[in-house]
């Protein structure tokens, strides 16, 4: 039995944490002598991080995949139900990280540790989020769901097509967002060196 929307959320999985990874750096290093490029970079960062995982990855987890382990794996229940605090909680985190960066960027320095507290919180919590997903709520669906339950997640998640796994093409709509990110972004998640 395939279970393509396993792979799929892993690859989604370490894309963002190579995301995650990469604003941790940015934070450590801060702007240097090109604070437009690491501004307008992190801003591009977390937008990718409340369009994609926040509006598209979470809601399948939320919906499909999350019911059904918790049907068949009671003992999961507790951990799903901290999951589904952390997408509740996750949204409303990355827009409050995008308006730290903002004042930091138009008030100056003295917002600077606000952000910086935040980010650190941030990466902690999404890190540790994906870790229980993948330790706890992956390996009980590998091990419980039906056939036809893959079926509906695998069609689910494979329309996610997110481009930062390196599986998809990017969309029209979004090719600025990724060509930012890739060409500005340093190692491991783009090219650049800020």
């Amino acid at each position: 039995m395939t279970q393509t929307s396993i792979q799929i959320i892993h690859d989604e999985h370490n894309a963002l944490s190579a995301m995650l990874r990469s604003i941790g750096m940015m934070v450590a290093r801060g702007p240097g002598a090109q604070s437009d490029n690491f501004f307008d970079v992190l801003r591009t960062m977390l937008f990718y991080i409340d369009e994609f995982p926040e509006r598209l990855h979470h809601p399948k987890e939320s919906e499909l995949l999350f019911p059904r382990v918790a049907r068949l794996a009671p003992e999961t229940v507790p951990v799903i139900a901290r999951l589904e605090q952390d997408h509740v909680k996750g949204e409303s985190a990355v827009r409050e990280l995008q308006h730290l960066l903002l004042a930091w960027e138009l008030i100056g320095d003295s917002r600077r540790v606000a952000f910086e507290v935040a980010t650190k919180h941030y990466l902690a919590f999404y890190l540790e989020h994906m870790r229980l997903e993948e330790s706890v709520v992956l390996p009980a669906a590998k091990k419980l769901l039906s056939e036809a339950d893959w079926q509906e997640l695998d069609a689910a998640f494979a329309s996610n097509c997110d481009p930062l796994t390196g599986k998809y093409p990017v969309d029209p709509a979004y090719e600025k967002l990724f060509t930012l990110i890739v060409t500005r972004a340093p190692a491991p998640i783009g090219l650049g060196g800020t």
